[in-house]
C-alpha cells in the first residue's frame, strides 16, 4: 500500500456527465470538479421549481466502490453523526452544493444529491459523480479517474 506522503501530489477528479433519472424533472451539474488533497471542492447539483427551488431539501450520499450509499449531509446542511467536519451542504435557489474542505484520499467515492420532486411526488436522484479509479498519471504519481457507475437504484426513495 502507498503511503500518504506519495498521496501529495495526488489529483481527484470528479467527472459528471449526469442528469436525473426521472421523466421531465432533471438534476444537471458541471462536467467536472477537481482538486489536489488537502484542498477545497465543491459538487453541486441544480434543479428546479419542483425540487430544490421549490424549497425541498438536498441530501448527498457517498458511496465506496462496494460498498453500500451512505448519508453524508441531510436537511441542506445537517450532517450524521460520524461524518466528517470537512463535509458540509448549502442550498441557493435551484440549486444544492457539496463541499469537501481539506480533500482527502479517502473521499473517493460515488457521490449523489437526491431532493424530492412535487411534481413526481418521488425523490429525483442525480448521478453527481461516478466510480472512482485510480490510475497512473505520470509514473510515481497516483491519480483518480471517476467514471459514471453502471446504475442507481431509484425507484421510491433515493436508494432501495
Amino acid at each position: 500500500m502507498t503511503s500518504t506522503m506519495a498521496w501529495t501530489p495526488l489529483l481527484l477528479t470528479l467527472l459528471a456527465h449526469c442528469t436525473g433519472s426521472w421523466a421531465q424533472s432533471v438534476l444537471t451539474q458541471p462536467p467536472s470538479v477537481s482538486g489536489t488533497l488537502g484542498q477545497r471542492i465543491t459538487i453541486s447539483c441544480t434543479g428546479s421549481s419542483s425540487n430544490i427551488g421549490g424549497g425541498n431539501d438536498v441530501s448527498w450520499y457517498q458511496q465506496v466502490p462496494g460498498m453500500g450509499p451512505k448519508t453524508v449531509i441531510y436537511w441542506d446542511n445537517s450532517k450524521p453523526s460520524g461524518v466528517p467536519d470537512r463535509f458540509s451542504g448549502s442550498k441557493s435557489g435551484s440549486s444544492g452544493t457539496l463541499t469537501i474542505t481539506g480533500l482527502q484520499a479517502e473521499d473517493e467515492a460515488d457521490y449523489y444529491c437526491s431532493a424530492w420532486d412535487d411534481s413526481l411526488s418521488a425523490h429525483t436522484v442525480l448521478q453527481a459523480c461516478g466510480e472512482v479509479r485510480q490510475k497512473h498519471a505520470v509514473p510515481a504519481v497516483m491519480g483518480f479517474l471517476l467514471q459514471p457507475p453502471s446504475s442507481a437504484k431509484t425507484a421510491g426513495s433515493p436508494f432501495v
